[in-house]
């Protein structure tokens, strides 16, 4: 793992790196955007038959295997579960419902002026797809984490879409009583979910993430139907100055293995404690493949000048995963997806089980969004309520401002309420 300095002789190699971290955010559509804009065409037009096309080639499902997966199959991958898996599942489950629980928004009124009530109501959306990857890896925890925030919400459709599931991803399924899930994936799957075809309706909201292929085609469909987030590979920053070199490494590689585009980092003024970073994830990454790949690629250790230029680099590089060391370090987070505090909380507890959602936005998008919560699958709708008294008060300066924009109707509209104005 190259150890970058911010200033001094190979600051210039800092400043790069730097720069190539924050342009990663078109990075990967440029790659997959024509790919996925083909596929989404063929089965905007082709419907089911090219579905059933893509998911024999590109997927290796065969011919005669239906697409769509019986619930009777979802619950016998349930009982066929081993007993340690169900109960690492239901402990996951149980705390990833009661964030989500703790999530939701609420209904209120206040009066805004006598006569006048205003207010929200809450209410979830009528259909979302799921998607869970099953590439390199079988990923039956976004199925908790994607569904179950869904289920709080209240929402009635829950659509599930995983490549060649796993058979845990289907007992998942099964013990969460999911009703329609399709073994389909990529961009192909995203298309379906968005536009329909002859055997799936569509959905009004895709959330989950995936590969750089399902990722572009998020963006691409996402006219035509809600989605969550553009979630890319994974990314880790650590920014600290008296961690545990042995425990900052687990961390990095640990996201790292996860796809050999990940991004790795670790930031702090400490030069000493980079230098045992370096060795700790040189070791820890020897027998990881895809970790090692992926650190020589997108990894890196930055010493800076000050803590403030730290913090000030970790704000910029928006990170989805970010460990710090202390509460007071929350004070000046901006920009994060998931925060992980002090050297006991690993950042996989957070990937599994400890409730906060894992689906988080990548590629610099914590500037601008957290990761995927109840509200998600939520719509607020603000009601109004006006009394005679209300309208007496606000009535005439609404005719004022209606007049103002020419729109005449709008100020007869107030008047013929009884209002002078």
């Amino acid at each position: 793992m190259k150890v970058l300095h911010t200033s001094g002789r190979n600051a210039r190699r800092a400043r790069a790196a730097i720069a190539r971290l924050e342009s990663r955010r078109t990075a990967v559509d440029e790659r997959a955007t024509p790919v996925a804009r083909r596929i989404i065409d063929s089965v905007r037009k082709g419907g089911d038959a090219a579905l059933r096309r893509y998911a024999v080639r590109l997927d290796g499902i065969s011919q005669q295997l239906p697409l769509r997966i019986s619930e009777d199959e979802l619950k016998q991958a349930w009982r066929d579960a081993s007993p340690a898996f169900r109960t690492a599942i239901q402990a996951a489950a149980k705390n990833i419902r009661r964030f989500a629980q703790r999530q939701m928004p609420k209904a209120w009124r206040f009066e805004q002026v006598p006569g006048l009530t205003v207010g929200q109501e809450v209410r979830p959306l009528e259909s979302v797809g799921c998607y869970v990857p099953s590439g390199r890896y079988p990923l039956p925890s976004t199925m908790l984490m994607t569904v179950i925030p869904a289920q709080v919400a209240g929402v009635r459709r829950i659509v599930v879409v995983s490549p060649k599931p796993a058979a845990e991803t289907l007992a998942v399924a099964g013990f969460l009583g999911i009703a329609e899930f399709y073994r389909i994936g990529g961009a192909q799957a995203v298309a379906a979910l968005a536009n329909g075809t002859e055997s799936i309706p569509r959905v009004d909201k895709i959330v989950g993430p995936g590969n750089a292929y399902v990722t572009a085609a998020k963006k691409l469909v996402s006219f035509d139907c809600a989605i969550d987030m553009l979630a890319g590979p994974t990314e880790i920053v650590v920014t600290s100055e008296n961690g545990d070199p042995t425990g900052i490494a687990a961390d990095l590689v640990a996201q790292a293995e996860h796809d050999p585009d990940a991004v790795a980092v670790f930031i702090t003024a400490k030069a000493a404690l980079a230098e045992r970073v370096r060795s700790e994830v040189d070791r820890l990454a020897t027998k990881n493949p895809i970790a090692k790949k992926a650190i020589q690629s997108n990894g890196a250790i930055f010493v800076t000048d000050s803590v403030t230029e730290s913090r000030a680099l970790t704000n910029r590089l928006a990170p989805e995963h970010l460990t710090v060391d202390a509460e007071s370090d929350l004070e000046w987070i901006r920009n994060a997806g998931s925060v992980f505090v002090g050297r006991y909380s690993a950042q996989p507890l957070g990937d599994y089980i400890s409730g906060p959602n894992h689906t988080l936005p990548t590629s610099g998008w914590a500037r601008t969004r957290g990761g995927l919560s109840v509200s998600d699958f939520l719509k607020v709708i603000t009601v109004q309520t006006f009394q005679r008294e209300g309208i007496q008060q606000l009535g005439p300066p609404a005719i004022v401002l209606a007049e103002a924009e020419g729109l005449l109707g709008h100020a007869e509209a107030i008047r013929v309420r009884g209002v002078d104005g």
